[in-house]
């Protein structure tokens, strides 16, 4: 059996020191993957730490499972998205934590796998996190109007060239296979190599639709504010700008006061902050990490804290 490729968390040592690790407390990972960050925050917190791992992708339970068996008894394994946090952790009783982590990165077991997500290898089109959800992206490369589909590319992956690349998928589909999806994209906008791979965007819109990656973020950060004990971090590592705007904005709403408008003559709304902004600027990787993976040169990490 092929041994499963090592995911090397990016931002360890960053992601630990926002997250103020210590003994004996309760942590989230709510995207637990190959159990690197997982791993660091068990070993800093005992004894007596506690971690709830969650992961949409049953596979990567395993693996996490499998790298954390040493911390049996001070970690929970669970398979489903996070998005049901609260949930999640009423059944577990899991409840004033000191601390919530994501890393939204794909990791190297998902990159590697069979299921669509990299166009570097010829696979389905599949790119869903777990097997138990319903539409592929072959289902939305198939089934989507050329409209819808140049929206979506827009939306999902900035890609200025959306109109030209569905017009083309639609004119040669169906299309199965990422070879066959590649292809279109290099026919639509050239097969010139750039930066990054002309088809880097347009897998990135179909991955971010199909699991609902924005939707379940905003409803989960909402959710881990409430789960924070006074004092508790929540940190965040974000690998496109989709995301890390909408956790930039979402840091910056809950520690406010106020947000009536200007022109309010008083305060009506009632808001008051939630969150102690930790990350003035987004932390980034070192020059050193980025040469030593360069996965993580997009990488960009912000942390708050429950006031």
């Amino acid at each position: 059996m092929t041994a499963a490729p090592v995911h090397e968390p990016v931002l360890l040592a960053e992601s630990i020191a926002a997250l103020k690790v210590r003994r004996g407390g309760r942590y989230i990972d709510c995207t637990v993957g190959g159990g690197g960050h997982a791993a660091a925050i068990l070993e800093m917190s005992s004894p007596g730490g506690q971690l709830l791992g969650i992961d949409a992708d049953p596979e990567a339970i395993e693996v996490a499972r499998g790298r954390l068996k040493s911390y049996c008894d001070s970690v929970t394994l669970v398979n489903e998205n996070f998005r049901n946090l609260e949930g999640i952790c009423d059944r577990y009783g899991f409840h004033s934590v000191n601390g919530i982590i994501f890393d939204l990165g794909m990791s190297s077991l998902q990159l590697e796998s069979s299921r669509g997500f990299s166009f570097q290898h010829d696979s389905p089109l599949d790119m869903r996190f777990s097997p138990g959800q319903t539409v592929t992206a072959a289902d939305i490369v198939n089934t989507y109007s050329e409209r819808e589909l140049a929206q979506l590319l827009e939306r999902y992956g900035e890609e200025r060239r959306s109109r030209q690349i569905a017009r083309f998928i639609v004119v040669r589909r169906p299309l199965k296979t990422t070879s066959e999806l590649v292809r279109t994209v290099e026919a639509a906008v050239g097969g010139g190599r750039g930066r990054i791979h002309p088809a880097t965007r347009t897998f990135q819109a179909l991955r971010i639709a199909v699991n609902q990656e924005l939707e379940s973020l905003e409803l989960v950060l909402e959710q881990s504010v409430n789960l924070l004990e006074s004092g508790g971090r929540i940190v965040v590592i974000s690998f496109h700008s989709l995301e890390d705007r909408l956790v930039k904005e979402f840091l910056r709403h809950e520690s406010q006061g106020c947000l009536c408008p200007p022109s309010a003559p008083v305060c009506v709304c009632g808001h008051q902050p939630r969150l102690e902004v930790v990350t003035r600027k987004a932390i980034k990787p070192s020059t050193a990490e980025m040469q030593a993976n360069p996965r993580s040169r997009s990488a960009r990490m912000r942390a708050g804290e429950r006031v």
